[in-house]
């Protein structure tokens, strides 16, 4: 079993990375809401994202190189058109899901606060985001990939014994007839709603970007690291991923549904709900063990989206400048930390309107990343060994007929 989790790595990171906002804020406001009627939803968006996931690793260890290098030989714009997408999401993103690790931060372990110096007085939550960011730079900065590498193998074996052990329980104590009649969101508010849970679920497609960048460094660190490893990693995290989404679906239903009882937009009302979810299952008792849970498995998405972007958007520059800028990667996660605690300052109350933001941004863009990864992973710049085969040619088409068919969709109905 030990040897099993060594040769897991980025898979798991995937999976920490995955396991969030999509997880903890949209799939229990899902169940809450609908009960079980959008499971056709995370099904059919995780089948058809599961090519586009799948190509990240399967380059990289195919060819040692990131996805980005990939898009710079199939042209330059390309990786114009990444960058420029990246930017304009990366920052939303991180304070997306650095606002819901902060407020889970001020439940779990208390408010904290500082003298007023005659300005206006920072909240609680304002001031854990910035401990929560500094914790995660210098986590970065010490350990680097290694450290992380080993972190998210216990938040990720925590969080499931947890989460599983909270829907059993709660489903013991469910009263209501069990339904799985599924439902089509109607009107433009429940829609709106249906494409940001698409949006993340399980994660981004950008992610798929990540992801081979931390295949390479994973192959670096180890020295070996061949595509059927690189896959059989990807295959745990994703499949991981895709039964937590369900089971906190299931959980939102068990506790929630037809309780009268809605999830606040401020992040610490919103966290203190959270919670609750697993202590009314639970009881009491388990208040500190749901509440280290559930923070550990937020901490582990911004930690590794405040790695990955840098990371991304360093190698991007470098490639579309011909030149390696030294210091790259350090500038970039300043700057995405500086433009995080900026934007969550400015719509501290709004963590509704930022997940969904986020997640409607990330809904949209993702047929740029599944037509992109297809091509990439089906040309001549990919061994013919490891080229997709038919049926995953086929499944990747009928996934960008439904990422761009959605996307239009929505954009039709605004």
């Amino acid at each position: 079993m030990f040897s099993f989790l060594k040769k897991l790595g980025p898979g798991l990171l995937f999976a920490g990375a995955a396991i969030g906002v999509s997880h903890l804020v949209q799939s229990t406001r899902a169940g809450a809401d609908f009960g079980l009627g959008l499971l056709w939803a995370l099904l059919l968006v995780n089948l058809f994202k599961y090519p586009f996931f799948q190509f990240g690793p399967r380059y990289a260890a195919a060819t040692g190189e990131s996805l980005l290098e990939g898009y710079y030989k199939l042209g330059k714009g390309i990786l114009i058109a990444y960058f420029i997408l990246s930017i304009a999401t990366m920052f939303t993103i991180q304070t997306a899901v650095t606002i819901v690790t902060a407020g889970l931060a001020n439940s779990l372990f208390g408010d904290v606060s500082i003298l007023n110096f005659g300005i206006e007085t920072i909240s609680s939550v304002e001031i854990w985001t910035i401990i929560i960011l500094l914790i995660c730079l210098f986590i970065l900065f010490l350990g680097k990939y290694r450290t992380l590498d080993k972190l998210i193998k216990v938040i990720i074996i925590t969080l499931t014994i947890s989460t599983l052990l909270a829907v059993s329980f709660a489903y013991t104590e469910f009263t209501l007839p069990l339904s799985i009649v599924q439902i089509f969101p109607e009107n433009t508010t429940e829609i709106a709603f249906l494409i940001a849970f698409m949006g993340w679920m399980p994660a981004p497609l950008d992610i798929s970007v990540w992801h081979s960048i931390w295949a390479v460094e994973k192959k670096k660190d180890e020295g070996l690291f061949t595509p059927k490893e690189a896959l059989l990693d990807f295959n745990v995290g994703y499949i991981g991923a895709i039964l937590l989404g369900i089971a906190f679906v299931c959980l939102g239903y068990f506790v929630m549904f037809q309780s009268g009882e809605t999830f606040s937009n401020k992040a610490a009302i919103f966290s203190n709900q959270l919670i609750n979810l697993y202590t009314n299952s639970l009881g009491n008792w388990a208040y500190i063990i749901i509440g280290i849970a559930g923070f550990t498995t937020m901490f582990s998405t911004t930690i590794t989206t405040l790695d990955a972007s840098p990371r991304a958007m360093a190698k991007s520059l470098d490639l579309l400048s011909n030149k390696v800028y030294k210091n790259g990667y350090l500038l970039w996660i300043l700057l995405l930390t500086l433009g995080t605690i900026f934007i969550f300052f400015a719509l501290a109350s709004e963590m509704g309107l930022l997940v969904k933001i986020a997640t409607i941004l990330s809904f949209i863009t993702a047929p740029f990343y599944a037509i992109i990864n297809y091509v990439l992973i089906t040309s001549k710049h990919t061994p013919e060994e490891w080229k997709p085969n038919s049926k995953i040619r086929v499944l990747s088409w009928a996934g960008i007929i439904f990422l761009l068919g959605f996307s239009i969709w929505y954009l039709t109905i605004l």
